[in-house]
């Protein structure tokens, strides 16, 4: 449930679709995230909007009765804004907006306007611009009809380029120069990248908001921002970190979601380039969160995707703190027994256990399992390094050489 407080949050409504490739439990599922995204955005949802229907409309996403029922509700109870679960068209969107005469976003818009809030950095705020710029140049005929006319009046007439085909080309002129500035930038961070020398370099991945930043902070004892909100860091943060007297690079990486927008997975190249270049990932997962498996088939897919899925990986269990079994009552036979019902200790006994020690269960907020965490880490680390410098074998010795840690 999310909370409360006195900020003043724009009212708005959330709208989705049950299709054949949807369910109603997944567009539930789905909704609820969006909802996160709203707040953290700085939306209150007023109320949702669901149709079944075998596709989205063409025209206007959904069907017309509905959309009228969305539109009396919009009047009625002075909404801002009407959020849309999946990306819109251009079309649908100039449709929509004509229609209930408010704020139309969809899921990529919302995600790329949290992204501009939560960018710090000059590179992360090129990063976003230059996504928002992407999906902005298809929509320009929907965003600005008033200008489709061509130019009128004395030294005018005559062949030119209209209104729209200006805003096009400055549109265009403008990806062209954000795309070179990033190149700039890349080269920049690829030269920071070698000349880190040859230390084991460890990636934090996983879900957005599944505590990775707030786990960097304990391994490395930095102060990396942390929030209980979706994408609360975009930077990529390096720290070198020691555990015993093994060094190694830790990075934090900005957090993935389902129905990523392409815009975003190319811009934010990057912050991936320092996963492909990492020699062991940490795939950080919110086990309290009831579809943590479904976040990490979503990891799993956008990894595969830039081809590094089989990197040496440590399946990081976080907030188990948090964590809650569904109650199933002894008299109640009629109730199906699902993984919801699963404590942790068979959860462990699952698909999990065929992972063997490549599983930690850590609570990193409440800094429970650390001392078995980063035992892990440090003989994984230590493998790596081993066998990239076998003459160092001496300067690291076994974990449990040391005795107890203090």
């Amino acid at each position: 449930m999310i909370e409360k407080t006195d900020l003043t949050y724009e009212k708005t409504v959330l709208v989705g679709l049950i299709t054949k490739d949807q369910n109603e439990d997944k567009l539930d599922e789905y909704l609820d995230e969006l909802e996160f995204l709203t707040y953290t955005a700085g939306g209150e949802v007023i109320k949702r909007f669901t149709q079944k229907v075998d596709m989205p409309n063409p025209k206007t996403f959904i069907g017309t009765g509905k959309m009228e029922q969305v539109r009396e509700f919009v009047h009625e109870n002075d909404i801002g804004v009407v959020i849309f679960d999946d990306e819109l068209s251009p079309a649908q969107q100039k449709n929509i907006e004509k229609i209930l005469n408010c704020k139309i976003l969809d899921r990529t818009n919302l995600i790329l306007d949290i992204f501009a809030q939560r960018a710090k950095t000059s590179y992360a705020r090129t990063q976003v611009e230059l996504a928002q710029y992407e999906y902005l140049l298809p929509r320009l005929a929907g965003m600005w009809t008033h200008l489709e006319r061509q130019r009128g009046g004395i030294g005018m007439r005559g062949p030119g380029e209209t209104e729209i085909e200006t805003d096009r080309r400055i549109v265009r002129d403008k990806i062209s120069l954000l795309k070179k500035k990033l190149e700039t930038i890349d080269k920049q961070m690829e030269v920071q990248r070698g000349n880190r020398g040859q230390l084991v370099r460890v990636a934090l991945v996983g879900y957005t908001n599944v505590g990775k930043s707030t786990l960097m902070n304990v391994i490395s004892k930095s102060d990396v921002f942390a929030e209980n909100k979706l994408f609360a860091t975009l930077d990529t943060t390096v720290r070198k970190v020691v555990i015993r007297n093994l060094p190694f690079l830790l990075t934090d990486t900005v957090g993935f979601i389902r129905k990523l927008p392409t815009q975003l997975v190319e811009s934010f190249k990057s912050t991936l380039d320092e996963v492909r270049e990492a020699d062991l990932l940490l795939h950080v997962v919110d086990i309290s969160h009831p579809n943590f498996e479904d976040h990490i088939e979503s990891v799993n897919q956008t990894l595969a995707e830039i081809k590094v899925l089989n990197k040496p990986t440590l399946m990081v269990f976080n907030k188990i703190d948090n964590y809650k079994a569904e109650p199933l009552e002894k008299d109640d036979l009629e109730t199906e027994r699902t993984p919801a019902h699963y404590s942790l200790a068979e959860w462990e006994r699952t698909w999990m256990n065929r992972m063997g020690e490549r599983v930690l269960f850590i609570s990193a907020l409440k800094k429970e399992n650390m001392k078995d965490f980063r035992k892990k880490v440090y003989e994984t680390v230590r493998e790596i390094h081993i066998t990239r410098f076998p003459y160092n074998n001496f300067l690291y010795p076994e974990y449990d050489a040391y005795g107890e840690e203090e």
